[in-house]
């Protein structure tokens, strides 16, 4: 069989944008692909919500490919044990309480999971902006091509309507600031202040899950973004409270979206 190279192209081209326009609207959009919103991606899905991830960059999974100054492993507590089941990742007992899973593997199949669930992904896709209406509500977000922002080139953006936003950006949390800088007055965060603490695991994979909240109308935090829009500590490679963040993210959306 011989192949035509047009042919090649008009596929990748059709079958992209027919998604692309189909996902102009969702339920959930998820900004970063990183573990938490990885996680959340998988049970939104699973329950019937059309989700879609936004990852700037051309991989996801966020840090934990690299797992602790790039030894490739990281360590789950027992508590999100069932979430590495739930994936089908491998891991084994270090000591009472502590669980190492490979985190290419982890990654893998975090992503592969989300997928299956019918989760769409958009990378090379940068979050640029919110859009908020009634009620002060999130209703939307403002995309443009990663290179595009990486490269800080003067290209306007395009739009996408969802009903709620959660933020998995890691320790920039990006929609939180972004919403800080364009409304200075909001209620989100410590006074107005965002980023971690300090490290200190035991703390900040608790508050992980506890501040994986709706920080602000229609947008709820996960992950390392909850913890620095409340000023919580980091944990560093330790990823059980990311994946039971994302699980809780999860649960939130779909408890709101029975509200509509």
């Amino acid at each position: 069989m011989e192949l035509d190279e047009v042919i090649i192209t008009r596929a990748i081209f059709d079958e992209y944008s027919k998604t692309f326009l189909d996902y102009t609207e969702v339920d959930v959009a998820l900004i970063g692909g990183g573990p938490a919103n990885l996680v959340a991606a998988k049970y939104l899905a699973e329950a019937g919500a059309k989700v879609a991830i936004y990852e700037q960059k051309l991989s996801l999974g966020g840090g934990m490919w690299a797992g602790g100054m790039m030894f490739p492993r990281i360590v789950v507590q027992k508590e999100a044990c069932r979430i590495l089941d739930d994936f089908g990742i491998r891991y084994k007992e270090y000591q009472p309480g502590y669980y190492v899973a490979n985190s290419v593997e982890s990654v893998g199949k975090l992503i592969a999971g989300a997928t299956s669930a019918g989760a769409e992904v958009f990378n090379l896709v940068s979050f640029e902006d919110v859009m908020i209406r009634e009620n002060d509500k999130v209703t939307g977000i403002v995309i443009n091509w990663g290179p595009v922002t990486a490269q800080r080139l003067h290209v306007d953006p395009l739009m996408i309507r969802t009903k709620f936003v959660i933020d998995g950006t890691g320790h920039e949390a990006v929609v939180c600031n972004t919403i800080l800088r364009k409304i200075p007055n909001a209620k989100i965060g410590n006074l107005g202040k965002l980023g971690e603490k300090p490290m200190w695991s035991e703390v900040g994979e608790r508050l992980a899950v506890d501040a994986t909240r709706e920080i602000y109308p229609g947008l709820i935090v996960a992950g390392m973004a909850a913890n620095a829009a409340t000023c919580s500590p980091r944990m560093g490679p330790v990823f059980g409270g990311m994946l039971l963040s994302g699980e809780k993210a999860a649960k939130l959306a779909l408890e709101k979206l029975k509200e509509l």
